[in-house]
């Protein structure tokens, strides 16, 4: 018997108790060693080269998982093909008060109001450092103090002081959970924000942007003109939705905060899709809400993504379905005639 076979039980454990606790004791345990490893190799069909990086195959573990960098290695050996540690913040911050994560599990969804709870800029540094010589891809999604002054200057510091350890940077405006945040969507805070931004970097380290998925097709619009304008490198698509109707029902519905996993697929797809269609499939995005199943990353892809990434499923499905829905792509593009996944990216957008 090995891990993968061994997870359902520890799973069963783990819903019995506290989301938060829970997490923090998958932490400690993947920090352990006691997470499963890949032993096959990934299918050929899904490798591709973006940013001047290899990505063995394009599944993804999200931000939020592991923000303070504690286990991207345990995560890349699972199967990841890159792993996102953050969001973090340049000083270590609380978050929200407790309980502020929360299950439906009926509905195979999360609401979360975490508040970017991280340990800060010195903290995930040291361990970047630390484990600079392993390789494999690692972005940084990097974000503001609640209590900041200047919250661009907070994703300035970000920049500066992940360059040369990140793979790529994900700047986080889309968080419903830290107030005023999602103003620097806006198009003139945006402009302001990406100039700065992209000015903070020396080197050559891709910048992208995560979006959400409550924008008016004005908003987008804007979004994507100055995505353009000022050349980033990608964007991510989607952050948690603040909608409830027509996704969620239940008591927990009532919670404040971000709602994550299969009720968001939809909506994040077709904002990924419109995204596709603004840029020209000019830029990469990263298709991420709602993704439990081969297909759903197939459709994302086909919808413009080049890269998926997922993290609410694995609360329900467990660490197996990174191997599942990596077969399931192999064995959806071939079906479909296509020998390498970048073929398929955008097919389905109308472009």
């Amino acid at each position: 018997m090995n891990r993968f076979d061994l997870f359902p039980y520890a799973r069963s454990i783990l819903s019995l108790m506290d989301p938060e606790l829970a997490h923090r004791l998958t932490l400690i345990g993947l920090r352990c060693g006691l997470g499963p490893r890949q032993r096959a190799y990934d299918a050929s069909s899904l490798s591709q080269k973006l940013w001047g990086l290899t990505f063995r195959n394009p599944v993804g573990i999200a931000a939020g998982f592991d923000k303070n960098g504690e286990v991207p290695d345990a995560m890349l050996a699972m199967g990841f093909g890159f792993a996102e540690a953050g969001t973090v913040t340049p000083r270590p911050q609380p978050g929200n008060p407790k309980p502020r994560l929360f299950r439906l599990a009926g509905q195979g969804a999360v609401i979360n109001r975490l508040g970017f709870n991280n340990q800060g800029h010195a903290a995930l540094r040291q361990r970047l450092e630390a484990r600079r010589a392993r390789g494999g891809i690692v972005g940084v999604n990097i974000g503001a103090n609640k209590d900041s002054a200047d919250r661009i200057a907070d994703y300035e510091s970000g920049i500066r002081c992940f360059e040369g350890l990140a793979s790529y940077f994900t700047v986080n405006i889309s968080s419903p959970n830290t107030p005023g945040l999602r103003a620097l969507q806006n198009m003139e805070e945006l402009h302001q924000l990406v100039t700065r931004v992209m000015a903070a970097r020396q080197g050559a380290t891709p910048i992208l942007l995560k979006i959400a998925p409550d924008l008016t097709p004005a908003e987008l619009a804007d979004i994507a003109a100055v995505a353009l304008e000022l050349r980033l490198d990608g964007l991510i698509i989607s952050n948690t939705t603040i909608m409830r109707q027509g996704l969620v029902t239940g008591p927990r519905a009532s919670e404040t905060g971000g709602l994550s996993g299969r009720p968001l697929f939809g909506l994040s797809t077709a904002v990924l899709r419109d995204m596709y269609r603004l840029t020209k499939g000019s830029l990469p995005l990263i298709g991420v809400g709602g993704i439990a199943s081969g297909t759903d990353a197939y459709a994302k892809i086909r919808a413009g993504a080049s890269l998926v990434q997922l993290y609410s499923a694995l609360t329900y499905e467990g660490p197996a379905l990174v191997c599942e829905i990596k077969r399931d792509l192999a064995e959806l593009l071939a079906a479909d005639g296509y020998s390498n996944i970048a073929q398929a990216v955008g097919v389905d957008s109308g472009l």
